[in-house]
C-alpha cells in the first residue's frame, strides 16, 4: 500500500505525512509550522506563502518531483495577476500536496518573526576605513591648460589631501563634468584604498561639501542567519543591526546537506547563490531604511562566513569542500565590486572585501573570530568556541594557535527538537527546574518575568508560548540534569523513578512536561528522550572537537574559555558546563564575547590595517582536520555522557554538585546503560 506524501518543512525541520491533497497549511498546522494567514485561506491576504523545493534533499531523504504540489489554480493566477507572486512562491492556502515535498516558510509569512540575536558588541575601533570622503576645491578649466576634468581632479586630491595617482571608473566620468559646474568647482569624493588596490579608486562624487555621510555593512553570513551591522565610516558608529534567517536552509539544514544539494541537482550552487544574494540585497534595503539612509551610500560591506557559505556567495560550486582533501578555490582575502556579485541594493560602485579563510573547513568567520578575541596576543591559554550549526573552534596563545571546524548540526537553533523553534516572541529562553519539588519556571522571549509571576500571564498573552529555542533547550537539559530527572547517560526517568508526574510516559521512554497550554490552545511542549539525543549529539561534537586542540597542544586543562557566537552569548557558562560542551574550566573564567565574528567583520570594514593583520594572522594559525582524526570519534563517544564518561570536572563538581542517579527501565530502556547491558547479553 503506497505511503502518503511527506512534507518537509524548512526552517523549523517538523515533518510529517498527510493525506494526498492536503494543502500546505492545512498541512502546515497539523504538524504545529509557524505559517501565517488572516484570510481564512481564500487566497487573499497572500499572508501564508511559501517556496516548495525541488530536487534530491539527501539529508531529509526526500527526492522532490516538479509535480509534487498542485498545479496553480485559479485563485492564484488571479492573486498573481492582481499584486505578484515573487518567482517560486505559491500560496499555501491554495497549494496541495500530491507528492513528498520540501516546503520553506520564508520568514515574512512566519507569525512569530524570528529574533535575529547577533547584535553589535560595544568595541573601540581605531577608524582608518577604505573608503574616505574628501573635499576638494578643483581649478577650472583654462584655454591655457588643456587637462581633463578629471585630470584636475586628481590633481587637487594630490595636492590638497596627498592622494597620488588616484584613478576612476567609467560611470565617475559620465558624472565628473556635471558635478563640479553644480558645484561651483567644490566638490566631495569618496575614494577607496583598500589592501589589494594599487591605486586610490573615486566612487562617487556629490556637488559642494556633502553632508549625508558615507556607510559600510560588516555582514556576518552564517548557516542559519545572515546578520548586518550598518556603520557609519566616519566614526565607526552601528547604526542599526538586522538578520534574516538565511534561505539556502530550504536546501539543508547544515553545510554538508548543501553541498550535497549541489551535488545530487545540477546547478544546485546556482540556485543558493541566488537565494542568499536576494536575501542579503534585501537586509541592505531595510537596514538602510531603519537607519533613515539612502542604500546609495553604503559605500562598502566586509564578508564573514564559513568555507561553504563563502563559496556560495562568490558563486563557486561547493563540492570540493564535501570530500577530502576538503580544497577550497582560494583561502586569501578578495576585494570585489559588489555589482559583479549581484548585491545591488548598495552603490553602484560599493567594494566588497571577503576575509581570508584559514582551512577547508575553517573558514572566515573564525579569522574574523581571531581579529576580535586576538588568541595569538593572549598570556594564557584560552579556548574560544563560536557556538553554531557548524562551530568554529580556536584554542592557543601568544606562542601558538590552533583552529578547528565541528559539526555541531542545527539542535542549538532549536531545530530537530520536538518542540523547538527558532528565536522568535514567545519562545522558551531560560529555565530553571527545582532540585525538590522538579517543578520548572522559564522565561520566553519578549519578557523579562519569569513563569510563575503573577503578571507573567498578562505579560506573555500577546506572544503566547510557542515553543523552545536553542538556548532554553540547553537550559531544560543541564537543569534537568542537575535536579535528578536525567542520569549521565542521558536517560528520562519515569514519574516513579524521579518523584515527579511531570516525567510522562513517550513510547518506549518518557519525556519531561515544562508546558501545557493545551486547555488554552497552546502547545505542549516537553523535553523528549530524542530530544535529549540531538542535544548530546550537537554538545558531543563541539567537546571533542576542542578536545582535539588540547591533544595537539599536550594539555590537559585550559586557562579560561570565551563563548562566541550568537547562540554562545545566550547560555550561562554553568549549563554549558553541566552539559559538557566545553571542557572544564573555573566558572569566573568562561565568559561571552558575544557575536564575535560580527565584531571581526567590522573592525576589517572601520579599519584597513586590520586587513592586512587578519591575513597576517591566519598563516600563523594551524589548523586540526577532525575528519580524518581517529581521536575525534574516541572524544566524541565518551563525550556523550552528561557532562563526560570519562573526563575530570573538578571545577564543575566543586560550584555544582550533580545528583549520582541511575535509571534501569528494562526492555524500554534507551540510555547508554541499557544499551551496555543489552550488549552483555547477546554476547
Amino acid at each position: 500500500m503506497a505511503q502518503d506524501p511527506l512534507v518537509v518543512f524548512t526552517p523549523s525541520g517538523k515533518r510529517g505525512r498527510v493525506a494526498p491533497g492536503t494543502t500546505v497549511l492545512a498541512a502546515a498546522r497539523q504538524l504545529g509550522v509557524d505559517l501565517d494567514s488572516v484570510c481564512g485561506g481564500r487566497g487573499i491576504c497572500s499572508k501564508c506563502q511559501v517556496a516548495p523545493a525541488y530536487g534530491e534533499f539527501s539529508k531529509h531523504g526526500v527526492t522532490v518531483a516538479g509535480d509534487a504540489l498542485s498545479p496553480w489554480n485559479t485563485v492564484e493566477e488571479r492573486y498573481d495577476s492582481k499584486r505578484g507572486l515573487k518567482e517560486g512562491r505559491r500560496l499555501g492556502c491554495q497549494a496541495q500536496i500530491v507528492k513528498d515535498v520540501v516546503i520553506d516558510v520564508p520568514p515574512e509569512s512566519q507569525v512569530h518573526k524570528q529574533v535575529v540575536r547577533k547584535a553589535a558588541t560595544a568595541r573601540d575601533i581605531v577608524m582608518d576605513p577604505a573608503t574616505k570622503l574628501y573635499y576638494v576645491e578643483v581649478e577650472e578649466p583654462d584655454m591655457h591648460e588643456p587637462s581633463g576634468d578629471l585630470e584636475r581632479l586628481a590633481r587637487a586630491l594630490h595636492d590638497q589631501w596627498g592622494l597620488a595617482d588616484v584613478t576612476a571608473d567609467l560611470h565617475i566620468l559620465r558624472e565628473v563634468q556635471p558635478v563640479l559646474r553644480k558645484g561651483g568647482w567644490k566638490v566631495t569624493v569618496a575614494v577607496h584604498r583598500g589592501t589589494h588596490d594599487h591605486r586610490p579608486r573615486i566612487m562617487e562624487i556629490w556637488p559642494g561639501f556633502h553632508e549625508g555621510g558615507i556607510y559600510g555593512l560588516a555582514i556576518d553570513l552564517g548557516s542559519t542567519t545572515v546578520a548586518a551591522h550598518l556603520c557609519d565610516l566616519a566614526d565607526g558608529r552601528v547604526l542599526a543591526s538586522a538578520g534574516v534567517m538565511n534561505p539556502q536552509i530550504r536546501f539543508g539544514e547544515d553545510l554538508m546537506s548543501r553541498v550535497s544539494y549541489a551535488m545530487m541537482n545540477p546547478g544546485g550552487d546556482r540556485e543558493m547563490t541566488t537565494a542568499v544574494r536576494d536575501a542579503i540585497n534585501r537586509l541592505t534595503v531595510e537596514i538602510a531604511e531603519e537607519a533613515g539612509i539612502a542604500p546609495a551610500l553604503i559605500m562598502e560591506a566586509t564578508f564573514v562566513c564559513n568555507p561553504v557559505m563563502h563559496h556560495l556567495l562568490l558563486g563557486i560550486d561547493p563540492v570540493e569542500l564535501g570530500q577530502a582533501p576538503f580544497a577550497l578555490a582560494t583561502a586569501d582575502s578578495l576585494t570585489l565590486n559588489a555589482r559583479e556579485m549581484d548585491l545591488t541594493a548598495m552603490n553602484d560602485a560599493a567594494r566588497v572585501f571577503v576575509l581570508p579563510c584559514i582551512a577547508g573547513h575553517v573558514g572566515a568567520d573564525a579569522a574574523a573570530v581571531a581579529l576580535s578575541e586576538e588568541p595569538h596576543k593572549s598570556e594564557d591559554l584560552v579556548l574560544i568556541v563560536d557556538v553554531g550549526t557548524n562551530a568554529e573552534i580556536l584554542l592557543g596563545n601568544r606562542e601558538r594557535v590552533l583552529a578547528c571546524s565541528s559539526p555541531t548540526g542545527p539542535a542549538f537553533e532549536g531545530a530537530q527538537i520536538s518542540a523547538g523553534q527558532r528565536a522568535a516572541p514567545g519562545a522558551i529562553e531560560r529555565v530553571e527546574i527545582d532540585p525538590a519539588t522538579k517543578t520548572p519556571r522559564f522565561k520566553v522571549i519578549g519578557s523579562d518575568l519569569w513563569s510563575d509571576d503573577p503578571a507573567f500571564p498578562e505579560a506573555t498573552a500577546a506572544t503566547g508560548i510557542t515553543g523552545i529555542c536553542g538556548s532554553g533547550i540547553i537550559e531544560a537539559v543541564a537543569e534537568m540534569r542537575m535536579a535528578g530527572l536525567l542520569d549521565p547517560s542521558g536517560l528520562i526517568g519515569s514519574a516513579a523513578q524521579t518523584g515527579t508526574d511531570r516525567c510522562v510516559a513517550d513510547g518506549r521512554t518518557h519525556a519531561y512536561v515544562l508546558h501545557d497550554g493545551r486547555a488554552e490552545g497552546g502547545p505542549l511542549i516537553s523535553v523528549t528522550q530524542g530530544d535529549i539525543r540531538a542535544i548530546q549529539l550537537a554538545k558531543s561534537a563541539l567537546y571533542a572537537g576542542a578536545r582535539l586542540l588540547m591533544d595537539e597542544l599536550g594539555v590537559d586543562a585550559v586557562d579560561r574559555v570565551v563563548l562566541a557566537g550568537a547562540f554562545g552569548a545566550h547560555i550561562s557558562p554553568k549549563h554549558a558546563m553541566v552539559l559538557g560542551m566545553i571542557p572544564d574550566a573555573p566558572l569566573d573564567k568562561v565568559s561571552s564575547a558575544g557575536n564575535a565574528a560580527g565584531t571581526g567583520a567590522r573592525i576589517a570594514l572601520c579599519n584597513v590595517t586590520a586587513r592586512a593583520e587578519i591575513e597576517q594572522i591566519v598563516r600563523r594559525i594551524h589548523k586540526v582536520e577532525t575528519a580524518v582524526e581517529p581521536r575525534f570519534q574516541e572524544h566524541f563517544v565518551a563525550a556523550n555522557a552528561i557532562p563526560h564518561a570519562t573526563a575530570p570536572f573538578p571545577h564543575l563538581s566543586a560550584a555544582v554538585p550533580l545528583p549520582r542517579v541511575g535509571f534501569n527501565t528494562g526492555a524500554g530502556d534507551d540510555g547508554a546503560e541499557g544499551g551496555r547491558r543489552r550488549r552483555r547479553r547477546r554476547a
